[in-house]
């Protein structure tokens, strides 16, 4: 590098899940642990190395909500800053419930839940969620 040069960012591939029931709400956990530690998101994290995104969504959703999921169409991506100049690059798919059954919080989800649009409004999103899903129409009912 030169001097006063930048060193660019590593990218950390990670994904998301954007999981909505028959009501047309949408399934959201409370982070556990950092990043966005107590703030509200959608279930989702690090592709593993060797993994595809649909594995990773299907394992992330698992592991924080015990849910099974079918991973549809990637709906967006977005950008976040991360720890040490790392910037997670996220791709968030639709998904279906392959078997409906309860949510429970699990790995670092603190709390998960099934939200309608009232609801997440008073939840304390991490930035960029509700704007994301407005744009991507994919807002709960």
């Amino acid at each position: 590098m030169f001097p006063g040069s930048v060193a660019p960012k590593q990218r950390v591939p990670c994904v998301g899940a954007l999981v909505h029931d028959d009501a047309g709400r949408l399934l959201v956990v409370r982070r556990g642990r950092a990043p966005g530690a107590g703030k509200w998101s959608v279930p989702g994290g690090r592709v593993e190395a060797g993994e595809s995104d649909e594995s990773a969504v299907r394992r992330e959703v698992l592991e924080e909500t015990g849910l099974h999921v079918t991973v549809g169409l990637r709906v967006g991506t977005v950008q976040r800053p991360g720890p040490e100049g790392q910037e997670y690059d996220i791709r968030d798919y639709a998904c279906g419930l392959a078997v409906a059954t309860t949510p429970v919080a699990g790995d670092d989800a603190a709390e998960v839940q099934w939200a309608d649009r009232s609801r997440l409004t008073g939840l304390d999103l991490v930035d960029g969620l509700w704007d994301s899903l407005a744009a991507w129409g994919m807002l709960p009912h």
